[in-house]
């Protein structure tokens, strides 16, 4: 019912058209009152068997929202009733941003992807932290992605990070620090570990000096990360005490695509089936790198059970996505779920946890 009504209705409207009416029925959701804990009634994980713990939190499902959909913090509550184990919120800027110009976000249905070079447009990372504040469900895992604004140059890049991590830290379950989007320039740099050394020193201490607990902190890597480099990173997470790593972000490869060259040629970051091969490799080389002494959090072209049973069996502790809920439909992270228990049911092992190598 989904796919049809995507190819004769939502497919036709602009993609960010289609994103703000969505997140305009959301906020609607969460406005009426017993909306959300209905859904969450009908649409949450039940299994028992699915629940993980990491990052010291408890989440009902290993599936999560990746950064990006919910950018300001504004729908995070609607969209975990909809089955999501946890959410990420973000990606947030120290300073409020508009983000690149229109149009900047492409569909490529032939490929089972997007294209987005958002720029990270938000409010800003104080706006979102009145909101997490305000929280009415604060049992739900929330995490929070945060970035370099654009205007700041990359000399106070670190500053930047920390003044949202100030602002934030103290509502957050977990924190990501996004140095991999492709769309803001000079961004991707702060990958090269003698810039991400003191950068994630500047935040955890800012984080430690911010919350009254200890907020766990991840960094999120790109794809496009030559093998080298990613066992670099993952080195640094270890030398550091980084809780985890989320591989990947969106790539600016275009290798293989079956859309039309119109299409593909657009700038920014590609994300969906086309990166699915690539996300797997990265974290395959993580999990040999590291085993068990990171949280792996693994994203990039899952759309199907069988991909998130996949990337468990390769080494993930979390999954998550974002074009495979666009093209899936309001229930795929219900179906997902579903999926995923029965793929535990008929494997050797009694919990998501146990199926890790």
């Amino acid at each position: 019912m989904y796919r049809l009504l995507f190819s004769l209705v939502i497919g036709r409207v602009p993609a960010e058209t289609a994103h703000h009416l969505t997140m305009r029925l959301l906020r609607a959701i969460q406005a009426v009152p017993g909306a959300a804990p209905l859904l969450r009634r009908l649409l949450a994980p039940r299994d028992p068997a699915l629940a993980v713990h990491a990052l010291g939190l408890d989440f009902p499902s290993p599936l999560g929202l990746a950064a990006g959909f919910d950018k300001d913090a504004t729908v995070f509550e609607a969209l975990g009733a909809f089955g999501f184990g946890h959410v990420e919120i973000g990606t947030l800027t120290g300073r409020p941003q508009p983000g690149n110009p229109r149009p900047r976000m492409f569909r490529l249905p032939r490929d089972r992807a997007l294209i987005n070079r958002m720029g990270f447009n938000n409010e800003g990372s104080s706006s979102a932290a009145d909101r997490l504040r305000r929280r009415r469900r604060p049992g739900m895992v929330v995490g929070v992605n945060i970035g370099k604004t654009k205007a700041v140059p990359e000399a106070e890049a670190a500053a930047d990070y920390v003044a949202s991590t100030e602002r934030v830290a103290p509502h957050a379950d977990y924190l990501v620090v996004n140095v991999s989007s492709p769309n803001t320039p000079g961004l991707r740099n702060l990958q090269a570990v003698e810039h991400l050394r003191p950068l994630l020193t500047a935040v955890r201490e800012a984080a430690d000096r911010s919350a009254p607990r200890r907020v766990p902190l991840l960094v999120k890597i790109a794809p496009d990360l030559a093998d080298d480099d990613i066992d670099a990173v993952a080195d640094l997470a270890l030398d550091l005490g980084l809780d985890g790593i989320i591989a990947t972000n969106t790539t600016i490869s275009r290798d293989g695509l079956a859309s039309a060259p119109a299409a593909t040629k657009e700038a920014g970051g590609l994300s969906g089936a086309p990166l699915k091969a690539r996300s797997l490799e990265v974290l395959r080389r993580l999990h040999a790198r590291t085993g068990d002494r990171l949280t792996l959090i693994s994203v990039g072209g899952i759309e199907t059970a069988d991909d998130a049973w996949e990337r468990i069996r390769a080494g993930a502790t979390l999954v998550q996505a974002y074009t495979g809920m666009i093209y899936g439909g309001p229930f795929w992270a219900h179906r997902m779920n579903r999926g995923l228990s029965r793929r535990l049911k008929g494997s050797a092992f009694a919990t998501i946890g146990a199926a890790r190598p």
